[in-house]
């Protein structure tokens, strides 16, 4: 089952997608359920299906909607750095015994088909595809042998990054904060409809050409054990985003330098979770 966050004349909504368009969940349950994350909630509490029924007449046409993140308004949004060992390598990082995290705000985030916004503070605009996980129930100091239970489902994710920002010191907030950076897309998959991650690929193109490409098996610290880690130190909930890493090959670590200016399109593709693109703007600074 595949989730969708969307516009349509001015409302804002959620709903699944069938083959024939969607069923506006929002519409369907009203104000006391108003997006996908309070859906979330609810299913967690049993007071809503995980899986709801759909019916076989869709309520809207896709093309007649504009999309949102698929959660537009997650609770947290942790990140983690240097998750595969190729990204690592080319950074000079030593080996990690924990994983790094860093957290992106929720106002960050734009949809699927939405551009990607430069700053005029910085031209080190980069790529980072990545696999998002959200979660379908909460959980405080949760082992990670029962993590899985608690996914709702993936996305696609692009960490967009302003690097010299990123680098100004060894914290990493700055770099990954900046007003609509954070591409999110184009739907939640849920988690039954991929079951075994370990041979997904993951890649990203820049312009249409491979930039990034790797397996999700490479991950360092796979998502069980950042489950049970990030659990340790601060309860998940219901609609809480983890993004987990990215593969080599990134922008900033070429020679020279390659990072995305305005007319680039950017896609990242995971196998059975989607394909996110976007195209680079510059930021429209009101006099």
């Amino acid at each position: 089952m595949r989730f969708i966050s969307f516009t349509h004349e001015g409302r804002d909504s959620y709903g699944v997608l069938t083959g024939q368009g969607i069923c506006d969940l929002g519409a369907r349950l009203g104000a006391w359920l108003p997006d996908l994350r309070s859906y979330l909630a609810a299913a967690e509490a049993g007071a809503v299906a995980a899986l709801p029924q759909v019916p076989q007449q869709a309520d809207l046409a896709l093309a007649d909607v504009t999309r949102l993140p698929p959660l537009p308004n997650p609770g947290k949004i942790i990140c983690v750095g240097l998750n595969y060992e190729g990204h690592r390598l080319e950074t000079g990082r030593p080996k990690l015994t924990h994983p790094t995290l860093f957290a992106r705000f929720a106002d960050t985030l734009v949809a699927d088909g939405a551009p990607i916004i430069r700053p005029p503070e910085s031209a080190d605009l980069d790529f980072e595809g990545e696999l998002a996980v959200v979660m379908g129930r909460g959980g405080r100091r949760v082992p990670a042998e029962a993590a899985a239970t608690l996914v709702a489902g993936y996305s696609v994710f692009n960490d967009a990054s302003l690097r010299d920002f990123q680098n100004h010191t060894h914290q990493f907030m700055p770099g990954k904060n900046f007003t609509g950076t954070g591409a999110f897309g184009p739907d939640l998959v849920t988690s039954d409809e991929a079951p075994d991650l370990t041979d997904l690929v993951i890649e990203t193109r820049l312009n249409g050409e491979t930039v990034q490409k790797a397996t999700l098996d490479e991950l360092i610290f796979k998502i069980p054990e950042l489950i049970a880690y990030i659990s340790a130190f601060t309860p998940l909930s219901a609609g809480d985003v983890i993004v987990t890493g990215t593969p080599g090959g990134v922008g900033f670590k070429r020679k020279p330098p390659l990072f995305m200016k305005p007319g680039d399109h950017v896609e990242v593709r995971i196998d059975q979770i989607g394909i996110l693109g976007n195209d680079i703007k510059d930021e429209d600074i009101q006099a």
